[in-house]
C-alpha cells in the first residue's frame, strides 16, 4: 500500500487530466504524521482517503496539500455537479467545500443551481501565509475571498517560500530609492545613462546579438517609455515590437494568428522545444496579461507583478519575433510606470540575467517543459511541423510562477547591489581620479579618459598594451608614470575616507 497515489496526482491519474506534474506529490509512506520530503509529502495510510472518490481525494489534497489551483482547476473539470452538491448539502458551513463549489463553477463556467445559502465565515482561496497574494474579490454566494494574484480567468500562483520571502523583506525598491538618492547629481545622470545602455546590451547579449547602433538607439528609446503612464494594449505592444525589430518582414501588425514554437539545433519534432498556446488562446491569454499589466495600485510588490507580467508574455509569445525583449521591457513598465524609480532609472536586469543565463532558462523551463510535454508535434519537413495541443486551456491559465517570481526578484536584488552601486562607485573613483590627474599634468581629455579607466580597471597601473598606445600617440614614459602613481594616491585617498 506504501506509495499508492493519493491528492493530486490520484486525481490527474484517475481523471487522466493534463495538469502538470508536481514537484512534492502525496504518496502514502511508512511516517506516522504528514511529513514533507524533498520529492514527496509523505502521508501515513490513517490519514489518507480511504476510499477512490475524486472528491475526498480532493478534500484531502486542499486540506493537506495546499491549493495547486491548475491540478484542482483539472480535476473539476471532471467531477460531476451532482456529487459537488450534495457533499455541500451535508456540510454547507464547510471551508473546503465553499472552495470546491467555488472552484467547480470557475472552472467550467455554470452556476451550481439548488443548493443551500452558504454558512460559515468567509474564507479566502488562498492561504496568504502559503501564498503571496492579491485584493480580495468577495463572493457572497460561497462566502469566499478570490485573493489570487491574477483574475478568474488567468491567475499564476506564487508561493511563500523562505526565498521569496527573503527577498521581499529586502524591499529592493525602497532600497534603490534611498542608494540614488545619495548620490551625486552628475554621477546619477552617467549611472542612468549607463544602465539604458547595458540594459540595451544585456537584452540583446542574452539573445546573442549584438545591436547596431540604430538598433541601440531604438532599444534605449523604449526603455525610456517604460516610465510613461501609457496602458498596455495591442496597438502599443505592436509598435513597440516594431521598434526593437530590424527586418521590415518581421515586424507585426497584430498579434499573432499562426502556431508558433521555439527549437534548438536538433532536427525535426526532437527540436521543437516550446509551443505557445494557439492563436485564438493566446488572444484571450493576452488580454488578461494586459489586464494584469494595467491595473491600478493593488498593493501586490511591483517586482512580482514585474515577473508575473513578464514570464506570462513570453509564454503567450504573441508574437513570431520580439518576445524576449519585450517581456524584459514589460518588467520595467511595471516597476518604473508607478513612480517607484526616480530620475528616469531602469534597474539593468538583463545585465544580471545575462550573468545566470542557466538560472534564467531554468525559471523558463519550469512552465514550458511541462507545456511541450501536453504537444504532439510530427515534422513534416526541416522547416514545418504539424502540432496538435493535447492539453487544457487552464495549463496556460493557471501555472505555479513561483520559480519565475524568484527569479525576478533575484535579478532585481543583483541589479541593484551587484550592477547599479559598483557603476555608480566606479563613477566617483573615476571623477576623484580624473580630477586628480588633471590638475597635475598636462594631457588631452580622450588620453585622460582613456588612461584613467584603464587604471582604474587595472589596480591603479595601465596594462602593457595600454602603455605602448599611450607611448605610441607620444607621450613620454615618465609622464605616463607619473600619472599612474598620482592614480595610486588618489585611490589610496579615497580608501581612507
Amino acid at each position: 500500500m506504501f506509495n499508492n497515489l493519493i491528492g493530486y496526482e490520484f486525481l490527474s491519474d484517475l481523471l487522466k487530466t493534463s495538469a502538470f506534474p508536481l514537484a512534492r506529490p502525496a504518496r502514502v509512506s511508512a511516517v506516522t504524521k504528514v511529513t514533507a520530503m524533498p520529492d514527496r509529502l509523505a502521508v501515513p495510510a490513517s490519514v489518507a482517503p480511504t476510499s477512490n472518490a475524486p472528491l475526498d481525494h480532493l478534500m484531502f489534497a486542499l486540506k493537506h496539500e495546499g491549493l495547486q489551483l491548475q491540478a484542482a482547476i483539472l480535476a473539476l473539470k471532471k467531477i460531476d455537479p451532482e456529487d459537488v452538491g450534495q457533499a455541500f448539502q451535508h456540510s454547507p458551513s464547510s471551508a473546503y467545500l465553499r472552495q470546491i463549489c467555488y472552484l467547480w463553477e470557475l472552472a467550467n463556467g455554470v452556476t451550481l443551481e439548488g443548493l443551500p445559502a452558504a454558512t460559515g465565515p468567509y474564507t479566502s482561496i488562498f492561504d496568504a501565509t502559503e501564498f503571496v497574494t492579491g485584493p480580495a474579490n468577495r463572493n457572497a454566494r460561497w462566502r469566499v475571498d478570490f485573493n489570487g494574484l491574477g483574475s478568474r480567468a488567468f491567475c499564476p500562483t506564487v508561493r511563500r517560500t523562505p526565498e521569496i520571502e527573503a527577498l521581499l523583506g529586502k524591499n529592493i525598491l525602497g532600497s534603490a530609492r534611498e542608494f540614488v538618492a545619495g548620490l551625486d547629481s552628475a554621477v546619477l545622470d552617467r549611472a542612468v545613462r549607463w544602465a539604458y545602455l547595458s540594459e540595451t546590451q544585456g537584452s540583446y547579449a542574452i539573445e546573442n546579438e549584438t545591436p547596431t547602433s540604430n538598433k541601440s538607439e531604438a532599444f534605449a528609446a523604449l526603455l525610456a517609455r517604460a516610465h510613461a503612464a501609457e496602458r498596455v494594449t495591442e496597438e502599443f505592444l505592436v509598435s513597440l515590437q516594431n521598434l526593437t525589430v530590424s527586418n521590415p518582414l518581421d515586424k507585426a501588425m497584430q498579434f499573432r494568428t499562426d502556431q508558433n514554437w521555439l527549437r534548438n539545433a536538433l532536427p525535426g519534432a526532437l527540436g521543437v522545444t516550446y509551443l505557445p498556446p494557439p492563436p485564438d488562446l493566446m488572444v484571450s491569454i493576452m488580454d488578461q496579461v494586459m489586464d494584469l499589466a494595467n491595473r491600478p495600485d493593488s498593493g501586490i510588490d511591483p517586482l512580482v507583478l514585474g515577473s508575473l507580467v513578464s514570464f506570462g508574455f513570453v509564454f503567450a509569445h504573441p508574437f513570431m519575433d520580439g518576445n524576449g525583449r519585450l517581456s524584459r521591457f514589460l518588467f520595467h513598465k511595471l516597476v518604473c510606470s508607478r513612480g517607484l524609480l526616480p530620475s528616469g532609472l531602469v534597474l539593468p536586469v538583463s545585465v544580471a540575467m545575462k550573468r545566470h543565463e542557466a538560472r534564467y532558462l531554468e525559471a523558463l523551463e519550469s512552465f514550458s517543459k511541462p507545456a511541450r510535454a501536453l504537444w504532439q508535434v510530427t515534422a513534416i519537413d526541416d522547416v514545418r511541423v504539424d502540432a496538435v495541443f493535447t492539453g487544457d486551456p487552464a495549463n496556460y491559465q493557471f501555472w505555479d510562477a513561483t520559480d519565475c517570481v524568484t527569479f525576478g526578484l533575484q535579478m532585481a536584488a543583483e541589479a541593484l547591489d551587484h550592477d547599479l552601486r559598483n557603476e555608480s562607485a566606479f563613477l566617483h573613483r573615476f571623477d576623484v581620479v580624473y580630477t586628480a590627474v588633471n590638475d597635475a599634468i598636462d594631457i588631452n581629455n580622450n588620453d585622460l579618459v582613456l588612461l584613467v579607466r584603464a587604471c582604474l580597471q587595472n589596480q591603479g597601473r595601465l596594462s602593457n598594451n595600454r602603455q605602448k598606445q599611450l607611448l605610441a600617440k607620444g607621450h613620454p614614459a615618465d609622464l605616463l608614470e607619473q600619472a599612474q602613481q598620482i592614480v595610486q594616491e588618489a585611490l589610496e585617498q579615497l580608501k581612507r575616507t
